[in-house]
């Protein structure tokens, strides 16, 4: 490991109906995020939303925000009265009956977006991001990104903050971003007025809007960048639009000059996203198996409940020893795994399944290693200690789908196992759907329909078994293949 901060920089890929931003370190992919037109997230966005249904047993209500599903508001997610709760948490949450009722018109922002079939994850917590800072209209403390770690700038960033919002006399709270890292006052104060006007419009928009409808769009991916991802480390930002080019620049100039010199147009013949072999990257962030340079590998298992990642030796023997070989493996794969959990965009309940390591010194290397690795993360996460089971659980914050979830979707052939039957096990399905239609109805003959790969055991390996069949049932049995069929598709028909 390096105490030398990474040199980034990001790509920006627009086409006319999707749009891809990836962020590289040191020509290596971290993250990448997608936005298509089709679909564009809802994070961040305010609604002026009406009430559908209160759930008392759940704590919850559905709000209805004009999409096709009824958004879900928890009760720890309501401000009480014009500023925060003294104990912001289900815990401290009262009966959501005293909170808010059916039928009422309520201003919500959405924190999650849907997640299959799950609608979208409101808040009354309204909050407004900017380059340097977040402002909290229903709040009235200042926080502090801890990512900033230099306690002095910590507290002269709070001082400067507090005191804005001491001389200016009115409601709200205030987060400073890592961004404001070193920024002048002048820079901090200009934010917060640009902020408090954004509130004012939203609120405008808010008591002349319709219900059911946007009332505060969040800004288009291009401009998300700027805002988001630009950091002392970043050294330029490649767009290959013209129009998104200016855009950016445009923008940049009014909010963010310290960003405009990062910014330059991509015009060359190769496409952007070949740089670093970028693209091959998100294809292999795709696939189930990760190939380690040491010969190892590691498997990502994305279920309903959580990830499942599996650490193997696979090729790789070493020099030494296996207690070297298993943790020069491990050591390997805790940077890789920080990496696709990033570029994956993994969320929710993690397990992570190291090869087992007899020494404890290397045990806590490889989690000081992925400790390490996963510091730059934006994401919220907390990592446990290596439990009895010898599985490092693990949590990591997602609020928009996983990149599988964006790019893929579930086969239909085999409805989203990931598997099919083997010819074999689909033979035997076979035997005993004969065997259940002979006991129930009457026919002369039967016909057997099924892929070619079955019909073709059926004619040699289990001959035997169908020879049978024909004898316990007395009837013929005609075999038909089906080039249409999948291996586990069959039908059995009574003539």
């Amino acid at each position: 490991m390096t105490d030398e901060s990474p040199k980034e920089e990001i790509l920006v890929n627009v086409t006319p109906r999707e749009v891809r931003a990836a962020l590289l370190e040191n020509g290596i992919l971290q993250e990448v995020t997608i936005e298509r037109a089709s679909r564009r997230g809802l994070i961040s966005n305010i609604y002026k939303g009406k009430v559908s249904r209160v759930l008392p047993g759940m704590q919850a209500a559905f709000v209805d925000i004009g999409l096709a599903r009824t958004a879900f508001l928890h009760a720890s997610d309501i401000a009480r009265g014009n500023g925060l709760a003294e104990n912001h948490g289900e815990a401290a949450a009262p009966d959501i009956r005293e909170l808010i009722r059916e039928g009422e018109e309520v201003l919500v922002q959405v924190v999650k977006d849907p997640l299959g079939s799950k609608g979208a994850r409101l808040t009354t917590f309204i909050t407004l991001p900017s380059r340097f800072l977040v402002f909290l209209p229903t709040g009235s403390s200042v926080g502090v990104s801890a990512r900033i770690e230099d306690e002095d700038e910590r507290l002269r960033l709070r001082e400067e903050v507090e005191g804005m919002l001491d001389s200016d006399e009115q409601t709200g709270g205030v987060i400073v971003r890592t961004a404001a890292e070193g920024m002048s006052r002048d820079a901090l104060r200009a934010d917060l007025a640009f902020l408090r006007k954004l509130w004012a419009v939203v609120q405008v928009e808010c008591r002349e809007g319709k219900v059911k409808t946007l009332i505060h769009e969040d800004l288009p991916l291009p401009i998300r960048v700027l805002r988001d991802l630009v950091t002392s480390d970043v050294e330029r930002i490649l767009v290959d639009s013209q129009t998104d080019f200016e855009k950016m620049k445009a923008f940049a100039q009014s909010f963010l000059p310290e960003i405009e010199p990062m910014l330059e147009l991509y015009e060359r013949r190769r496409p952007i996203f070949d740089l670093h072999g970028t693209e091959d990257e998100i294809s292999k962030a795709l696939e189930r198996s990760i190939s380690l340079k040491s010969g190892g590998y590691v498997i990502f298992d994305q279920t309903e409940a959580m990830t499942t990642i599996d650490v193997n030796t696979g090729a790789f023997v070493g020099h030494r020893n296996l207690e070297e070989t298993i943790y020069r493996t491990n050591l390997e794969a805790a940077v890789t795994i920080a990496r696709q959990l990033r570029l994956r965009n993994l969320g929710g309940i993690i397990i992570i399944d190291f090869i087992d390591m007899e020494k404890e010194e290397h045990r806590t290397r490889v989690m000081q290693a992925l400790e390490q690795s996963m510091a730059r993360d934006h994401a919220k996460h907390q990592i446990t200690p290596v439990s009895p089971l010898g599985l490092v659980e693990m949590t990591r914050k997602r609020t928009r789908e996983s990149l599988q979830h964006v790019l893929c979707e579930d086969c239909t052939s085999c409805d989203g196992r990931g598997f099919l039957m083997t010819a074999e096990t689909v033979c035997f399905e076979i035997f005993r759907e004969i065997i259940r239609q002979h006991r129930q109805f009457e026919f002369d003959k039967i016909l057997v329909l099924a892929h070619q790969e079955v019909i073709d055991l059926l004619l040699d390996e289990e001959a035997r078994g169908l020879a049978e069949i024909e004898e316990q049932t007395g009837k013929a049995i005609r075999l038909q293949p089906e080039a249409l069929y999948l291996q586990d598709q069959f039908d059995v028909i009574l003539i």
